[in-house]
């Protein structure tokens, strides 16, 4: 446990980016979710909307640095990459 003031306060400092990224990550994979449940009903005007608002979730997410950039690209790519085939 921390013994002194800087310690005690990066201990509360890193908690709390803890529970921010926590609820960042939750908030991309209900996102991500959401789409794929779009696929699955083969729903293709709610896949495009679920897709862009996920798009948006990760790519705010990847601006905090919750993810890394590259993996942001990936599932949007991916994302895209099914929707399109859905809806060709």
């Amino acid at each position: 446990m921390a013994n002194h003031a800087s310690a005690i306060k990066r201990a509360k400092q890193s908690e709390m980016a803890r529970m921010r990224n926590k609820a960042t990550r939750t908030r991309v994979r209900n996102a991500v979710k959401s789409v794929r449940q779009a696929l699955e009903g083969k729903d293709a005007g709610a896949a495009q909307t679920a897709l862009r608002q996920a798009a948006s979730v990760i790519d705010k997410a990847a601006g905090e640095g919750v993810i890394h950039d590259n993996a942001a690209s990936r599932y949007i790519s991916r994302l895209s990459r099914q929707v399109q085939a859905l809806t060709a």
